[in-house]
């Protein structure tokens, strides 16, 4: 076995049997730790790279657990056949899979040697030397552009955009695809001047010919409380399908491939 099979990293979850992020049938890897605290997160379990525990309907469970690559794999190789029928194969997601930067690249590295297609949905808040380590595994870099504007971006996510932009520049000339998801959040970018503002970066981009909008919702915020915290988007409604086709509208008209959902 190669050596890159024992590193060990930090996950809290294995969805198997997607048809979201990414093509095809996929399993989907969730990973501890991000560097963005999101307001309307539905994993937040994810953020502290930390173990936790997390009560649920009177239930507390153990929230995070370590892994080697290889036993990873082990998992991710039983649906070996659905993914060669529709296309799919492996997703890391989070969390922030470039705040693991050893053994997310070496379970890519795994993927991508065992034949298996490859996709990563990451906010790109990393320096440039980690997000390097990722690409020559990656088939599919799926990347949250939430925002144009960083003081608004900072107030929702308590981070500044100005990386994430930047590096969204670096990742458009080196990845082998790069589609640009935006999560629809009312208070803070449903708007069409908003969500016009992201397609126009997307396609300043000069290779992302795919961006995909992703409504609000509220599956998750009970969790907060069972992490002790506070969820601060209580009273957000939805948007509604009328506003979302609007700015599908709006995505197609700047020359991309628009798309409700992931």
């Amino acid at each position: 076995m190669e050596e890159y099979m024992n590193i060990k990293g930090r996950i809290f979850d294995i969805q198997r049997f997607s048809v979201h992020d990414g093509p095809g049938i996929r399993t989907i890897v969730f990973l501890k730790g991000c560097y963005l605290r999101c307001r309307w997160c539905c994993n937040p379990e994810s953020q502290e790279y930390k173990i936790q525990e997390m009560t649920l309907a009177g239930k507390t469970k153990i929230v995070g657990r370590d892994v080697t690559v290889a036993e990873v794999m082990t998992e991710v190789e039983r649906d070996r056949v659905y993914y060669d029928r529709s296309g799919g194969g492996l997703t890391l997601s989070g969390g922030e899979s470039l705040a693991q930067p050893e053994f997310a690249p070496a379970l890519l590295r795994a993927a991508k040697e065992s034949g298996i297609n490859t996709a990563m949905e990451s906010t790109g808040f990393a320096e440039w030397a980690v997000i390097e380590k990722y690409l020559p595994y990656l088939d599919t870099y799926l990347m949250d552009i939430k925002h144009i504007n960083s003081e608004k971006h900072k107030a929702f996510t308590t981070q500044p955009n100005e990386l994430i932009l930047e590096n969204a520049k670096k990742i458009a000339k080196n990845a082998k695809k790069l589609i640009i998801r935006t999560p629809v959040i009312p208070t803070f970018n449903a708007t069409p001047e908003e969500i016009r503002d992201i397609a126009r970066f997307a396609k300043s981009l000069g290779t992302v010919s795919e961006m995909h909008i992703l409504p609000y919702h509220r599956i998750g915020s009970d969790k907060y409380a069972g992490l002790g915290r506070d969820y601060t988007l209580k009273g957000i409604e939805p948007p509604s399908k009328e506003l979302m086709n609007e700015l599908l509208e709006v995505v197609n008209s700047e020359g991309l491939r628009g798309q409700i959902g992931g």
